[in-house]
């Protein structure tokens, strides 16, 4: 029988949301506490998902001895100084991203987690997903040749609010790190750190970056076109061009993924099912606490310290800049 772990959530927002109510479906996963700054907002999420407990105050939460896990979920430039609360803490830390607002930070939260003895990893939930891993395996067999060309987005048309949070630049806001990271960490994953970037940014009246265009290039004369935006509509499909054959897919929808040769055309089907995969990360952060490891071997440290470093260079080369985090 597998060891239940008790798991608390740090913000309580839409993510959190989301990843609670697929959690819920764990059975070695107690939906343990919930945290906020406000007490009501904590008990309101706990009620909803059936969390035994509910804080108002990250620090009497974390204070809390049968607290095991904690998923935090709060806005990117708080990501250092709460994860750093948990290590401290001795609680096992799953971390959205983006893992915080640069290189810098992740770089003191994994010095943190070495430092404690205690687990780490950032919320890439779609490393885990079965359709990501059989992209992966189609890749890693050679039998489409080398991997040329990669085209990537993740767009949605938001209505405008300089009062939320993806338009302030003081949180962390604009689309680079809440969404334009899903491009930007497809390529890292199949084509490595690029040689060279070039963006094309556009701002916001509130001078976040409301969208993004990317060109990386590699010396092996691979190239990566990549786009995130809050002001245009996208299917959000990944295209991979091979030297013998191409794969596009829907980066989190059940839909096929469809691979192409010059000899036939082919869906690759995956049985649909209710979530949307948080579930695959959260068993994976309790299938590393059951090796007592501090580090996922599959979404290591080192993959995300070398997503913040592209996402930092990225950010330099648009001019993007967070106050007080730069």
């Amino acid at each position: 029988m597998k060891k239940s772990y008790n798991w608390a959530i740090l913000g309580c927002g839409k993510i959190a949301k989301k990843f609670s109510l697929e959690l819920k479906g764990l059975p070695n996963a107690n939906l343990y506490a919930t945290a906020s700054r406000n007490i009501e907002n904590a008990k309101s999420f706990a009620n909803e998902f059936g969390f035994e407990k509910a804080y108002g105050s990250y620090v009497e939460m974390v204070k809390d001895p049968n607290v095991d896990v904690v998923y935090i979920a709060t806005p990117h430039t708080l990501h250092l100084e709460h994860t750093l609360l948990c290590l401290q803490h001795k609680k096992a830390v799953l971390c959205e991203k983006a893992f915080a607002i640069n290189k810098k930070e992740v770089q003191q939260m994994i010095d943190a987690s070495k430092q404690y003895n205690t687990f780490l990893m950032e919320a890439f939930w779609v490393i885990f997903r079965p359709k990501f891993k059989k992209v992966l395996a189609i890749m890693n067999s050679e039998d489409l040749g080398k991997l040329k060309f990669v085209k990537s987005d993740f767009m949605f048309n938001g209505e405008f609010n300089p009062e939320n949070r993806l338009y302030n630049i003081d949180l962390g806001g604009g689309s680079l790190l809440d969404i334009g990271i899903y491009p930007v960490f497809t390529a890292l994953m199949l084509l490595g750190k690029p040689d060279n970037i070039k963006t094309l940014p556009h701002f916001s009246s509130t001078g976040s970056e409301e969208s993004i265009s990317m060109l990386f290039g590699y010396k092996n004369g691979a190239t990566a076109v990549l786009t995130s935006s809050f002001d245009a509509h996208s299917k959000n499909e990944t295209e991979l061009c091979f030297e013998n054959g191409i794969i596009k897919y829907d980066r989190f929808s059940n839909e096929p993924i469809l691979l192409i040769t010059t000899e036939k055309t082919q869906l690759i089907d995956f049985v649909s099912g209710p979530n949307l995969g948080y579930h695959y990360e959260a068993s994976h952060v309790m299938e590393c606490l059951d090796k007592n490891l501090i580090e996922s071997p599959i979404l290591t440290n080192t993959l995300s310290l070398d997503l913040m470093q592209i996402l930092d260079s990225v950010r330099k080369e648009a001019n993007i800049v967070f106050p007080n985090h730069d």
